[in-house]
């Protein structure tokens, strides 16, 4: 993981602004991996955190559009290191 920090990476995942795929996985090692993890989850649980908008329509899709890209790259990085024979915990 160069230049950018785990949770720096989260936030762009969220935005939508990274994809996270066994490509883009492969250069980072167990450590960084497990980083990543971790950042993706807190940030999920910080947006579950949040005031729900409720009659906010667009803020709610922003919303609901961010915590399923991180699901699904939490998803992704799981399948990852299962692969990989890494533990994230």
């Amino acid at each position: 993981m160069k230049g950018k920090s785990a949770k720096a990476i989260a936030r762009d995942i969220a935005e939508g602004y990274i994809a996270v795929n066994p490509l883009f996985l492969k250069p980072f090692d167990a450590d960084s991996l497990k980083s990543l993890y971790q950042e993706v989850q807190k940030y999920q649980a910080e947006l579950r955190g949040e005031k729900f908008p409720f009659h906010d329509v667009q803020a709610i899709r922003r919303r609901n559009m961010r915590l399923q890209r991180l699901h699904t790259s939490a998803m992704i990085i799981r399948n990852f290191a299962r692969d990989r024979r890494i533990r994230l915990y």
